[in-house]
């Protein structure tokens, strides 16, 4: 069981790697994808905004379709789509092949984050103590791998398609190849209280919900308009204006690295705390920031203080519905595209309207609010690892190819 148990780990962590790199690549080449397909400033807005609401669609999907199908085989086959789709983004010479593309990203990508994050969470039950923000680790690390490229797409001017397909040739397989070993957990036994098994209440969930979606608009802000700050606002050149994105990944997964000690430690209530407060730090540097090398400090504040909350929010939600975790877990991961979809129409439209300075103090007051709702993660049974650890069971029997 214990080899089951670290190989399904390995896999799924390197699942999460291989999503980081993607994702990376896709949102650091925004304005290179604008340019190659002609697309407007007042049109970009809805082509970003496109990617999270189909993404939220293949969440709700997928919290169907885990009733009848393991999340394990739903990660196997979504990740190559994601991929492809990445593929195609770049391969394309027509602005209907690009928008076909990133619907095939958004459908696909909301699959994978829902059962990624899953497996993740039961995992994490099956060990007893937190590892949640391992495998986001992970993504970060993937972020950096992607943003690198992608950095050095734009230093040596190779077109999208060129950039893309070295990565996606050697991902592809790779994750393929990995999928045999995920683990899929089982229900848990727990005794009473709110957390025993039953349907997903949404009112419990609520709060966590609002956590996420504070979360991902600042996440968002970053991914989506960190380039195009830097360069239209800050005045830097195309090529630095990649390196915010990958800055926020290196701090993403610095602070990621160590974050579950944290929790063991100080438990997710101070942690996620005190994330809030360095995370509005970051966003208040950006917005005062006199020129670029000042910027990428503010988004080195907001990798640090962002990259703890997600990852403690999907596993609070976990805890909170153990019986019915895969369900919780589609459901809180809509809230990760709602944030998206909040997050980039909202600073585009008040960077045209009034300022891209002025627009980065609404995610710094957004995730403030957080710090309202930092008790929903709780102190004893949100608080794995040491004298807080207690029985849990999993079908860790069988990986996918038991399917």
């Amino acid at each position: 069981m214990t080899d089951v148990l670290r190989r399904g780990r390995a896999s799924l962590a390197f699942s999460f790697f291989a999503q980081g790199a993607t994702f990376a690549l896709l949102v650091t080449r925004i304005p290179a994808i604008q340019d190659r397909y002609g697309i407007s400033d007042a049109l970009l807005p809805a082509f970003l905004a496109a990617v999270p609401i189909l993404a939220g669609v293949g969440s709700v999907t997928t919290e169907h379709l885990v009733k009848r199908v393991r999340p394990s085989r739903l990660l196997r086959w979504s990740q190559p789509v994601v991929l492809l789709a990445l593929l195609g983004v770049g391969a394309g010479d027509h602005l209907v092949e690009v928008a076909v593309a990133l619907g095939a990203f958004g459908l696909a990508v909301g699959g994978l984050d829902a059962s990624m994050n899953m497996l993740g969470v039961s995992l994490q039950r099956t060990y007893g103590r937190s590892i949640m923000l391992g495998f986001h680790a992970a993504y970060s690390l993937g972020g950096i791998m992607g943003a690198s490229v992608a950095w050095a797409g734009a230093h040596w001017h190779l077109s999208l398609f060129v950039s893309y397909l070295p990565v996606v040739l050697v991902l592809l397989p790779a994750t393929f190849v990995g999928s045999r070993w995920y683990v899929d957990g089982g229900a848990p036994v727990e005794q009473g209280g709110a957390g025993k098994a039953g349907p997903v209440v949404f009112k419990l969930l609520l709060p966590l919900c609002l956590v996420m979606t504070f979360a991902y608009i600042g996440d968002s802000t970053v991914s989506n308009w960190s380039a195009k700050y830097l360069q239209d606002v800050l005045g830097s050149s195309e090529q630095l204006a990649t390196v915010p994105y990958n800055v926020y990944m290196v701090t993403t997964l610095l602070g990621r690295a160590i974050g579950d000690f944290g929790v063991r430690r100080f438990g997710a209530v101070a942690v996620v705390r005190l994330g809030a407060v360095v995370a509005a730090l970051g966003f208040a540097v950006v917005a005062l920031a006199p020129g670029a090398w000042v910027g990428m400090l503010g988004f080195t504040l907001l990798g640090l203080g962002l990259c703890v909350i997600v990852p403690q929010t999907f596993a609070a939600a976990g805890r909170l519905f153990p019986g019915a975790s895969d369900t919780a877990i589609a459901r809180l991961n809509i809230f990760n595209y709602v944030g998206f979809l909040i997050g980039s129409p909202l600073v585009g439209a008040l960077g045209d309207a009034w300022s891209y300075r002025g627009a980065m103090l609404v995610p710094m007051v957004l995730v403030l609010v957080t710090l309202g709702y930092a008790r929903s993660f709780n102190a004893e049974p949100d608080r794995y690892g040491d004298e807080h650890e207690r029985p849990r069971t999993a079908d860790v029997g069988r990986g996918s190819n038991g399917l």
